[in-house]
């Protein structure tokens, strides 16, 4: 395909759903081929080894994290913050509650704020590799601008504030 390009993508399954998301993995395994791809700790493994047995002749670009509740989410959270992912396929278990569901929530946060692609089921799975955009070139993905937030205490009137405000204490201390 003349117009192919590498997308960067994050595996991540809940333990409930790991089967799931290697069967999917194998299924779509022709339109995985020559991606990179970051996964917390088994599920990595797991899918690395499925994709090998079924490719043996392709070498898979895995980067392995930590499992998800031991910082593999945390890790995985930075790696979208820092832009490297594309997509992030995040089978998630609806119906047990995680001892790490504030990561799993802080993952689901952070694709929104930087406009990442997230499946978590194998229904939007099949929709997001089906796509066109999947494996075009020329689709880049549009990141937001948050600048206003992160410059809201960039003006000096709130370092004068402080100061003013422990001069004011030390003054009392006194």
């Amino acid at each position: 395909m003349e117009n192919f390009v590498k997308r960067n993508i994050g595996l991540v399954a809940h333990d409930a759903n790991k089967k799931d998301l290697i069967e999917w993995c194998l299924w779509n395994s022709n339109k995985l081929v020559g991606h990179k791809f970051y996964s917390t700790g088994t599920t990595g493994k797991l899918i690395c080894a499925a994709l090998s047995k079924k490719h043996p002749e392709v070498e898979w670009d895995f980067t392995i994290l930590n499992s998800g509740p031991l910082g593999g989410d945390q890790q995985m959270g930075s790696l979208i913050v820092d832009g490297s992912i594309d997509y992030l396929f995040f089978f998630t278990d609806p119906m047990t509650m995680q001892p790490h569901d504030s990561d799993v929530r802080a993952l689901t946060r952070l694709c929104s704020v930087e406009n990442v692609v997230l499946c978590c089921n194998r229904s939007t799975a099949d929709h997001i590799i089906s796509s066109p955009l999947f494996l075009d070139a020329s689709y880049k993905r549009i990141r937001s601008d948050y600048s206003s937030y992160t410059k809201r205490f960039a003006n000096q009137a709130v370092v004068e504030e402080a100061v003013e405000s422990v001069n004011q204490l030390e003054k009392e201390d006194e």
